[in-house]
């Protein structure tokens, strides 16, 4: 990963309360989920940030756009993940620096300081002009040619009518704790060898409350 461009410190109190996209090549469920394996062997996810009301230390978040393009050989937790961060063009040099930090671990905190330690490659932080439209089960995240995750409801087999799924984890989940719990119309990275392409796959949105303060 670049350095970053002036020194923050790292153990600076954070919040990060956002809108969240989830997408990943598990069927539907994601059997990550539920203690298990990825369906597929291998695990591949877009997750995408749009920050509604943030700071590291007396950095303002807020209004900032982030992605993560990330692919692992198997479960997150075994490690040897190729990651690839993503801030919006716009965000300025010390609020890039921010979220290097809390995404690598530096900060402290769940989930990133779980994360940072399951990455053997990591690239960026990559600027770029990141579209972020929550709109609940059609949000769209796109970086135009370079990756993109259209979610649409699923639907029921047999009227075809939109069905509302969640899950939820009463004491806390790891990313979020009420997932509404879509599918991808569109999903694909194409960002050198970290690249894979996974519609009709599973997809969830939420509202995250990130933090290292206990």
């Amino acid at each position: 990963m670049a350095a970053p461009t002036t020194q923050t410190p790292t153990r600076a109190a954070y919040r990060i309360r956002a809108n969240q996209l989830e997408a990943c090549n598990c069927r539907h469920g994601c059997n990550c989920q539920f203690g298990g394996g990825p369906n597929e062997g291998a695990c591949e996810f877009l997750m995408a940030l749009d920050v509604t009301d943030g700071h590291f230390g007396d950095v303002d978040l807020t209004g900032m756009r982030v992605a993560v393009a990330a692919k692992y050989p198997g479960a997150i937790h075994e490690g040897n993940g190729h990651v690839a961060l993503f801030v919006d063009e716009s965000s300025r040099p010390e609020q890039v620096d921010a979220i290097v930090t809390i995404f690598t671990g530096q900060a402290g905190g769940m989930p990133w300081e779980a994360l940072a330690a399951t990455v053997s490659r990591m690239d960026g932080p990559v600027r770029a002009p990141i579209t972020f439209r929550a709109e609940g089960r059609r949000t769209l995240l796109q970086i135009p040619g370079v990756l993109e995750a259209q979610l649409t409801p699923i639907r029921n087999v047999v009227t075809g009518e939109e069905s509302e799924v969640h899950i939820v984890y009463p004491k806390g989940g790891f990313f979020w704790n009420d997932g509404n719990i879509v599918t991808t119309d569109t999903m694909y990275v194409r960002h050198g060898d970290l690249a894979f392409e996974h519609p009709s796959r599973f997809a969830s949105t939420s509202t995250v409350d990130w933090h290292n303060q206990s």
